[in-house]
């Protein structure tokens, strides 16, 4: 009770401006445009029913191809830049080796199927074949 009695309501007004304040300057450094705030609620993810081959196969057809590095930077970054469950790093031909050795469409299709540790299609359930196929040679190109 004696610390209620203490607090002076310019105390308690000081608290409030600082809030007020710190919360303009932040709002200040978003962007509000139109388009910043539509790409801000876009939705994450597209209802695709079961047998609806047309609409899979044409989906990245209508949005347009993806390169193999937006694939990359998207779906599989998360694992393949630190080597997560022994995900072969991007650009290390130590981790790539025994894989190319393989075979390309080898490598295809544990990438579309899913192997081992590694999710079907990376999780990445937008992506055509043939963007899987480019996030796999934009992982290889250096090596």
């Amino acid at each position: 009770m004696k610390f209620l009695s203490q607090i002076k309501w310019k105390q308690v007004l000081a608290v409030f401006a600082g809030v007020a304040v710190a919360g303009s300057v932040m709002a200040m450094s978003v962007d509000m445009s139109r388009e910043a705030i539509a790409e801000r609620i876009k939705p994450t993810a597209k209802v695709r029913l079961a047998g609806d081959e047309v609409a899979q196969a044409n989906g990245a057809a209508q949005e347009g191809e993806r390169s193999g590095e937006a694939v990359y930077n998207q779906a599989c970054a998360a694992c393949h830049t630190s080597g997560v469950l022994n995900a072969p790093r991007k650009g290390n031909a130590d981790d790539w080796e025994e894989r190319i050795a393989k075979g390309m469409d080898t490598l295809l299709e544990h990438s579309i199927n899913g192997f081992n540790a590694m999710p079907p299609r990376g999780t990445c359930m937008n992506c055509s074949d043939d963007e899987i196929l480019a996030a796999i040679e934009y992982m290889i190109e250096d090596i």
